[in-house]
């Protein structure tokens, strides 16, 4: 699981904040990026509900993710050979769908290996390795863009599906508790469609949806946008500076994941929330405050505090909710189709702000969404580290609470 999730970082980054900068430095403009971008989120979106249930449903789980890395890799094929509109955004789709795949299918293996007791602590660990991956492929790419081209990161992303798939391999079927992995509590526990009514009867889980919602509109843009700011007038160093910000980033969710898995257990969910949403609306400000690369760079060691404590804390959210129902892995997709929502809309209403008024006017727009974000989540969201559970009786109509004693 570690050197998949390291891998699989290798494989996704070059889709990621890179492509915004490749597009640029051919020549597109900002709306038309933003309208690549979020055509990619749209794919995502309609495919992440029913990739969460085939990862509850299918009991080849290795299988699922293998074809996800297979059609990722190629649709950074097709980037990197015609970067024209109409393939960029066919290839960004196949790449949105075939990346919905990998959060339930990972979260799913990772439950069915080490059990409901050791999860917090794997999921940090997942958190761990993948920003690891992320860091050593930040620097590969900001290398390759700058000492090759631009281009060549895309040959990177299919160069690296080959250890991908053989990590995938190497982990053993045998050893995935197939009831475990869906969060249910043996196999009566039945997975169908009144997993979406229960999902709108339970008041805590759509709060948390809500403000995940408004934490993914407000920061999906914010990385893109300041690689379309660096790439301006920049040319080939434009790629090391985007670099330089995945690695602080990267590295501060490396150095964070662990830990906090730990105080999530310690603390709770909710504390840890609160500090992932406070500092996203001081991030947006202060890109407003300077176009110079090296404040630009160290402001992202915000988004490494966000990124690492959202990365863990929202998934084990999900599975205080879901615990006992066999949804966990439906229930996850779901929600991040609604933050897939927030996320592609962010791309496209942040490139038409910055079309028309410019950056700052982008950057504090989307500052003010995330303060509202921390607000609500402030006042209405409570704490979920408890006995959430699903009965699987009669429509699983009956739902139990019961406060984890400390």
């Amino acid at each position: 699981m570690d050197w998949l999730n390291f891998f699989l970082a290798d494989v996704q980054s070059g889709v990621g904040p890179f492509l915004a900068i490749y597009l640029a430095g051919v020549g597109w403009n900002e709306q038309t990026i933003g309208i690549v971008l979020t055509g990619g989120g749209i794919a995502a979106i309609i495919a992440q509900t029913p990739a969460g249930a085939l990862a509850d449903r299918l009991h080849s789980k290795r299988a699922l993710m293998a074809v996800g890395v297979a059609a990722l890799a190629a649709g950074a094929l097709l980037i990197a050979l015609r970067p024209s509109f109409l393939v960029v955004l066919s290839a960004q789709s196949l790449i949105g769908v075939s990346s919905s795949v990998f959060g339930p299918a990972v979260v799913a293996i990772s439950m069915g290996l080490v059990g409901r007791g050791a999860f917090d602590r794997r999921q940090g660990r997942n958190q761990t390795f993948n920003a690891g991956g992320n860091v050593l492929a930040a620097i590969a790419m900001g290398a390759i863009g700058y000492f090759i081209s631009n281009r060549g990161i895309f040959f990177f992303v299919v160069g690296f599906a080959i250890p991908t798939l053989c990590a995938l391999a190497a982990i053993r079927a045998d050893e995935i508790n197939y009831d475990v992995a869906r969060g249910a509590d043996g196999p009566q526990t039945r997975s169908g469609s009144s997993g979406f009514l229960t999902l709108l009867r339970d008041r805590t889980l759509m709060i948390f949806l809500v403000c995940a919602v408004l934490f993914h509109f407000a920061n999906a843009a914010m990385l893109p946008l300041l690689g379309e700011m660096l790439a301006k007038g920049h040319g080939r160093s434009s790629m090391m500076f985007m670099s330089a910000c995945v690695i602080t980033t990267q590295v501060i969710v490396t150095l964070l994941a662990s830990w906090t898995s730990l105080k999530a257990t310690q603390w709770g969910r909710k504390p840890l929330l609160l500090i992932a949403f406070g500092v996203l609306p001081i991030r947006g400000v202060l890109y407003t405050l300077t176009h110079n690369a090296l404040p630009l760079i160290a402001v992202q060691v915000l988004d490494g505090i966000a990124a690492a404590i959202f990365g863990v804390v929202s998934v084990l959210v999900i599975a205080d909710l879901t615990k006992g129902s066999g949804r966990f892995n439906l229930m996850l997709g779901a929600v991040t189709t609604a933050v897939g929502v927030g996320a592609a809309l962010s791309q496209s209403v942040a490139g038409s702000i910055v079309h028309r008024f410019g950056y700052n006017a982008a950057f504090l727009f989307l500052a003010g969404v995330s303060a509202l974000a921390f607000v609500l989540l402030w006042r209405v969201m409570p704490e979920t580290r408890r006995v959430h559970s699903f009965r699987a009786g009669k429509g699983d109509k009956a739902l139990e609470t019961v406060s984890e004693v400390a």
